[in-house]
């Protein structure tokens, strides 16, 4: 018994001494942080701290440009300072409130600089990314303020900063710059999209139709003849880009319709006058043109005027979109009547509604704004 009794307590001591030992070892390094590899394996909607060397701004899917950096919105981490392969980088989209700290605009001498970023690990750009990130700190421990959750989501003049004080081309030409290179979505992925963007405030379970103002189901998408479907406004055959991932799948224009307005509608140049249509009462169309209901003509419009801005065929895939004061404008890359857009754009002012759907693209979906809703009188600025 007394050797039983020794072996037990030589036993409870030693046991004692490991659990002392392993309280006081130091979390290593490895425990810490993830590497960048580690990062682009991982993109599990967990919330991560990444230690990577800043090797440029992504501007698209697999670019990443290392000068001239066109604003501060995200930058991209590599387990190299000197790496160029975009598949072994993690782009970073920086909150708001960390931008004029950790933006390469502002910054560019972070370049080849090593950082830790903790935040979501979650694709940006359709590329493996961080978002939600709550802090960002250098090698030499320098740190970020942690966000402030009064601070609006969308800091909508930080966004424009660039444009401040601008006017006609030139305007035009760096609110391009600002909402160039947003995330594209898969025409499927629309379908789900709207049901969000669309959303009828008072009833979770429908979407609002563009032209008929009706509240109808979320589930009834699809293309029965009292089905809602997925409405270009900006006539996808007006360049003929279809329903390619960018301007064919652009959340900005596409809005969900009655499938049969939709058809009547069809490539129509918008105009005033004609018919009244008989299921969207409020809306009249003719032979070369439509006018939709009084309570969207200024939604209409700035949605235009934001597809003429983003799309200036500045990369050889995307269209060179333009308004022009015509009808009957087929295939060719324009839409009209300019004219009337600036009347509706006075008529019907930028409501709450529209507010808020331009909010959910750019947080939620394509990272991007319409500047028209933040700013409409850079309408007459740039087309009067």
């Amino acid at each position: 018994m007394k050797l039983y009794s020794l072996c037990k307590k030589t036993w409870a001591m030693s046991l004692l001494i490991f659990v002392l030992l392993v309280s006081l070892t130091p979390v290593s390094q490895a425990a810490a942080f993830l590497s960048v590899a580690q990062a682009l394996e991982n993109q599990n909607n967990s919330v991560q701290t990444v230690k990577g060397y800043v090797v440029g701004q992504p501007t698209g899917t697999s670019t990443v440009i290392t000068s001239n950096y066109p604003n501060d919105y995200a930058l991209a981490l590599a387990d190299s300072a000197n790496e160029t392969n975009t598949d072994k980088m993690v782009y970073v989209q920086i909150p708001s409130n960390l931008r004029s700290t950790f933006g390469l605009q502002s910054h560019s001498e972070l370049k080849g600089k090593s950082l830790t970023v903790t935040g979501t690990l979650t694709p940006y750009f359709s590329h493996p990314g961080i978002k939600s990130v709550t802090s960002i700190s250098t090698e030499t421990g320098g740190t970020d303020p942690t966000p402030d959750p009064t601070e609006p989501t969308v800091p909508v003049e930080d966004y424009y900063r660039t444009a401040a004080g601008k006017t006609g081309n030139t305007l035009k030409t760096e609110l391009h710059n600002i909402i160039d290179h947003h995330t594209e979505l898969s025409y499927s992925a629309v379908w789900e999209a709207l049901k969000k963007t669309d959303e009828d405030p008072a009833n979770a379970n429908n979407v609002i139709l563009l032209y008929t103002g009706r509240s109808q189901a979320k589930s009834t998408n699809g293309g029965g003849v009292d089905d809602w479907n997925r409405e270009h406004v900006w006539a996808k055959s007006h360049g003929d880009f279809g329903t390619a991932m960018g301007p064919g799948t652009d959340l900005h224009h596409l809005r969900p319709t009655d499938v049969s307005v939709n058809s009547t509608r069809g490539n129509l140049d918008f105009d005033n006058g004609g018919t009244e249509h008989s299921e969207a009462l409020g809306n009249y169309f003719d032979s070369d043109s439509w006018e939709p209901r009084d309570e969207v003509k200024g939604d209409v419009a700035r949605m235009l005027f934001y597809m003429a801005v983003r799309y200036d065929g500045d990369v050889s895939d995307e269209p060179d979109l333009e308004l022009n004061n015509t009808v009957n404008n087929g295939t060719a890359p324009y839409h009209g009547k300019l004219s009337v857009l600036l009347q509706w754009n006075a008529q019907d002012p930028v409501d709450d509604r529209e507010r808020r759907r331009n909010d959910i693209i750019y947080s939620d979906y394509q990272h991007n704004r319409n500047p028209f809703i933040d700013h409409p009188e850079w309408v007459n600025e740039i087309w009067n």
